[in-house]
């Protein structure tokens, strides 16, 4: 496809700014511009681009002209991503595509590599945004001009129309610099507007110099140095700064030193570190329980009502069991997610985020992970989908790929009631040991992860990694409605992306357990005939005899569907840790989603799905016996299971987004192969050492 060029009006020289002041020159607390921007006749723009160095401010700007009319855009063979929204511009609305922070077109990122492809059209035309941008928004941090004007003008190079969006003017002069916006327009020969996204100041102005996006005179400094090599176009910057700067004298502030030496310090960085992510974490479970709790109850309320109003048959128990489940299986998470990117963006605006990566670095460097992996890695105790996703932070690929392939082994929220019911059964009457065992299932998920990181980081994944290159932000207030939209961005991504993998998972896995259907034993017959004989008399004797038919029935037919022949197919694989054949349909079910594990055992010892009573699950499973009548989890087996299900990768939506994120299936499967071999093999080991320990 042919690159299109926006048809705008050209400008040699613009000779105001668009603010029609400058912000700069005003009080911080000054009301935002309020002369009225001339109209255009141009037309509206199709495609804006929105270019930035990170922590500019950018993605401020693109939630106060978008709003939640954005959704995120995947291109081909690209890891990161951009977001696509809708803003109105004069008579019409306008695309706002959101490209990743970077600080240089050139670099070998994938941030910098899908910025150069949509600048220059590179990518599949066939793509819904496969063409160039009309021009270029580009967010400059007034603060550190230099360093910000190299990338203004690496996008000029580009021959896309610009303009120029001047933030943290307040920053800026807090430090003792004043930015004439009027002048740094006059020397680049672009239009440049002063704003702040947060408070939303200058948001109509940049609107208002979008159709007035113009390119420099042809034989001006500006074109001299963004047509030469690297080192003249840093000349030109530092010359520009001084130019359009003046430096007044500002009280000295010692505030931000002070806090920096105390949150990135040896100790009380780390102790810092702690409380700051323990609280964080905290919170997520504390606050996320309540709502959790809700769409369990309406989903559970909603199956019950289908049950209730559809016709007994395939129709009712595939939308029942199947996508009402499906669907209940993934909201439930939602609270979860989108708590955590809520809180991880305030941390974010408030410049924190960055001194706790610096912390962390000292302590995951040994193992060949940086310190950006810390907030995927503690992401994933809640979940490792949001965890891999964080991993978009770490600016380094092989990093990155590390972090995605061991962040699965951290112990997420829904092993918990495997690991509930396994230690229970292991630990009777022994408070003590059971939390010294619920702690070493974590130390030993966080173990497995660092172990493996450093052997990918010398093996397939060697290479010298970047220096811990971190910028500080600085301190400032977060911004309650940024955080709230980032929030509902990636709740929507994750109900788009993850979600529709759980549901095709759930309704596989219900056709599997349902089918072949198997007619009822004499035994189920025997019991619904003497409850039908109890009925009138003994009522409630009646109904302990229909409900044990029904779990004999749901057992029996279990057993005879293709889950049920799956699992004595495969139970040689897993009688070498210690699981027989109704284990091992248990095991095999939780690789879709571990949290069925408990469920799906219930069901094939005939016990229903109620697992509301810890204690009677704990009973039933521990009183189970297996064919040759030996107990289902005697002491072996379940420190095996247990060690199991530390280590195992039983989530294909895990996998599906690690296929994502990675760039391709490969690595999923990598990372599913590499996780399950080590499970079994420890696994292993564990029920032997249990078993010779015992004497058995």
């Amino acid at each position: 496809m042919k690159p299109r060029r926006a048809s705008l009006r050209p400008a040699s020289r613009v000779e105001d700014s668009g603010s029609r002041a400058a912000l700069e020159s005003q009080p911080e607390e000054a009301d935002p511009p309020s002369a009225e921007p001339k109209p255009s006749a141009s037309p509206p723009l199709a495609r804006v681009a929105l270019l930035g160095n990170p922590n500019t401010g950018k993605t401020s700007l693109f939630n106060r002209l978008c709003g939640l009319r954005a959704h995120v855009a995947n291109y081909p063979g690209i890891t990161a991503d951009a977001r696509v929204g809708l803003a109105k511009v004069d008579s019409g609305e306008t695309r706002i595509v959101d490209l990743p922070g970077i600080y240089s077109l050139d670099l070998d990122l994938p941030e910098s590599k899908l910025c150069r492809q949509l600048l220059t059209g590179e990518w599949d035309p066939g793509t819904p945004d496969g063409d160039r941008p009309d021009c270029i928004l580009v967010v400059v941090d007034a603060s550190n001009l230099v360093r910000n004007l190299t990338l203004v003008g690496e996008a000029l190079g580009t021959g896309l129309p610009i303009v120029i969006a001047l933030t943290m003017v307040d920053i800026a002069r807090k430090r003792g610099l004043v930015i004439d916006p009027s002048k740094l327009a006059a020397e680049i020969g672009v239009p440049v507007v002063a704003m702040n996204a947060r408070l939303g100041e200058g948001i109509d102005d940049v609107l208002a110099a979008l159709p007035r996006a113009a390119l420099p005179q042809e034989n001006t400094p500006v074109t001299t140095a963004i047509s030469g090599d690297r080192a003249r176009l840093e000349a030109w910057c530092g010359a520009v700064t001084d130019r359009v700067t003046t430096k007044i004298s500002t009280p000295l502030d010692r505030t931000t030193d002070v806090l920096d030496r105390a949150l990135t310090h040896p100790v009380l960085g780390v102790l810092a570190f702690l409380i700051t992510m323990g609280g964080l974490f905290a919170t997520i479970f504390w606050f996320a329980a309540a709502p959790m709790g809700w769409i369990e109850t309406v989903f559970g309320a909603l199956g019950g009502l289908l049950r209730d109003v559809l016709p007994t048959g395939v129709v009712r128990d595939l939308l029942v069991d199947g996508v009402v489940a499906g669907i209940a299986g993934t909201v439930i998470f939602l609270p979860q997610i989108c708590l955590l990117f809520f809180l991880l963006t305030l941390l974010e605006d408030t410049g924190y985020l960055a001194r706790a990566a610096f912390v962390a670095n000292r302590l995951l460097r040994p193992f060949g992970l940086p310190g950006h992996a810390f907030v995927p890695l503690l992401s994933s105790h809640a979940c490792a989908i949001p965890g891999i996703m964080c991993s978009r932070l770490i600016p380094d690929r092989r990093d990155r790929l590390a972090t995605i392939l061991v962040a699965p082994f951290l112990s997420c929220s829904a092993r918990l009631p495997v690991y509930t019911l396994l230690i229970g059964i292991l630990f009777v009457g022994q408070p003590l040991w059971a939390g010294a065992a619920f702690a070493g299932c974590y130390l030993l998920g966080g173990a497995a992860a660092l172990l493996t990181a450093l052997m990918f980081r010398r093996t397939i994944l060697r290479g010298r990694s970047r220096p811990m290159l971190l910028e500080l932000p600085p301190y400032r207030l977060p911004s309650l409605k940024n955080a709230m939209l980032t929030a509902i961005d990636r709740g929507k991504q994750f109900l788009v992306k993850a979600g529709t993998v759980i549901l095709l998972i759930s309704i596989v896995l219900w056709w599997l357990a349902t089918y072949p259907t198997t007619p009822e034993s004499a035994r189920v017959a025997d019991l619904r005939a003497q409850a039908a004989l109890a009925t009138a008399t003994q009522p409630d004797t009646a109904e302990e005899l229909s409900a044990q038919a029904d779990h004999l029935a749901g057992r029996e037919s279990l057993s005879g569907s293709f889950a049920g022949r799956i699992g004595r197919t495969i139970e040689p694989v897993f009688e070498p840790i210690g699981s027989d054949w109704q284990l091992s349909i248990a095991i095999l079910s939780s690789f879709a989603a571990r949290e069925v594990f408990v469920s799906s055992l219930l069901v094939t010892l005939g016990a229903g799905d109620d697992i509301e009573e810890a204690e009677r699950v704990r009973d039933v499973v521990g009183a189970a016996r297996r064919d040759d009548g030996s107990p289902l989890l005697d002491f072996p087996s379940a420190a095996a299971l247990l060690v199991f299900f530390v280590l195992a990768m039983q989530c294909l939506p895990t996998l599906a987004v690690t296929r994502r994120e990675a760039g391709g299936w490969h690595w999923a499967a990598l990372q599913f192969s590499y996780m399950s071999l080590v499970a079994w093999v420890l696994a292993w080991i564990t029920f032997q050492i249990a078993t010779a320990s015992m004497g058995v």
